[in-house]
């Protein structure tokens, strides 16, 4: 595509779209950090719903789809403004993580016998890129067209701690299905590790006052096994049989059921549910369906695809009240977000798949969360 219609296309998108659904005002994020702009990108599909994204972190700041009576609500979690971002204290709150997405023990470690050590941001271990990781970085972006965003970056070596300059490119597309669809591409010149997510947090009841938890929700996985962890939050290396466990949603469970079962470790040591399951797949690198999500309140469902192993389920357990989206009182479990990735820790655990992106080699991911209603 040509750059005068590229151009073209992304003033039409920022000119001629006044009045957004979800109450946000573009001119809220804009701004500069780092000689880069900031801006806030507006997606739609024919049916006329919409998903708001700012290229500070790639988050997702709205997403504007219909209840069962066909009324528009916001179902994600996000910031009203670019200075409510950089100021939140949820870091993570529905952005893009990288370079590497959950946890890595003690920082460290090693490619062809050379240790790293990268920057350590959770108690002894490293998280979510670090202190400084991918959700912290303005996004060069380009409006493709009125339904897709392209954003891309480029982490220098040694940034954080990871050896290899990386570029990563990540498509936003929000289809006329209602499937928010992420496709990820990165490449590096040095070898290096790559684990990459989106960490959007949910509520299908809508982001509104009073803002309810996801309790009520009913929660489907497709995955036989989960990762059972340390007290630190690192997997122990056992892949455990979800049967008979609080870690049973092959078929559909209310998550207030079983969140708050303090007597299973694992449910204590999570303060509810984080924690990795391994998506059930007939190959891997499949696009396989990975779980479901379902409101009976609204009628709302979210169906999440990826071509990742892991499946990491957070129920916002440690959301203390701070303001969200419109002013938006985020309480404790009011969202569940389901970040498609490798393994946590897996440069350390031999038989957990590889992370490991060679010079020649392109990292992909693909992701989707397809929005539909059932009355």
């Amino acid at each position: 595509m040509q750059i005068k219609t590229l151009i073209l296309l992304y003033l039409l998108s920022t000119s001629f779209i006044s009045s957004l659904y979800s109450g946000l005002k573009k001119e809220d994020f804009e701004g500069e950090i780092d000689g880069k702009k900031v801006h806030l990108f507006v997606l739609t599909n024919k049916k006329g719903y919409e998903v708001c994204i700012t290229n500070y972190g790639g988050s997702i700041a709205a997403i504007m789809v219909p209840d069962k009576h066909g009324k528009l609500e916001n179902v994600a979690h996000g910031h009203s403004s670019l200075k409510n971002y950089l100021n939140s204290p949820k870091k993570h709150l529905s952005t893009l993580v990288g370079r590497y997405a959950n946890r890595i023990k003690d920082g460290k470690f090693s490619i062809d016998k050379e240790i790293y050590q990268l920057e350590k941001n959770n108690k002894n271990n490293h998280l979510h890129g670090g202190p400084k990781g991918f959700n912290t970085k303005v996004w060069d972006a380009v409006q493709m067209s009125f339904n897709e965003v392209r954003m891309y970056y480029t982490s220098n070596n040694g940034e954080e701690g990871y050896p290899g300059k990386l570029y990563m490119e990540v498509d936003f597309i929000f289809n006329d299905d209602n499937e928010l669809i992420l496709k990820y591409k990165g490449n590096t010149d040095k070898k290096t590790i790559v684990n990459m997510t989106h960490h959007l947090f949910v509520n299908l009841d809508g982001v509104k006052e009073p803002l309810t938890t996801i309790e009520n929700h009913l929660l489907t996985l497709n995955a036989n096994f989960y990762l059972p962890t340390d007290e630190t939050q690192i997997p122990t290396g056992e892949i455990k049989r979800v049967d008979g466990t609080n870690f049973d949603f092959l078929t559909p469970r209310e998550i207030g059921k079983t969140i708050n079962n303090y007597d299973d470790p694992q449910i204590k040591i999570g303060d509810g549910y984080d924690h990795c399951f391994v998506v059930n797949k007939q190959s891997y690198g499949d696009l396989a369906l990975a779980g479901k999500l379902v409101s009976p309140q609204s009628g709302r469902t979210m169906e999440v695809y990826t071509t990742e192993p892991g499946l990491q389920i957070y129920t916002a357990n440690s959301h203390n009240g701070f303001l969200g989206n419109n002013g938006v009182k985020m309480i404790r479990r009011s969202g569940i977000a389901f970040e498609a990735q490798h393994f946590p820790n897996s440069p350390n655990v031999g038989f957990f798949p590889s992370v490991v992106l060679k010079p020649g080699e392109t990292y992909t991911q693909t992701t989707i969360y397809k929005f539909g209603v059932e009355k």
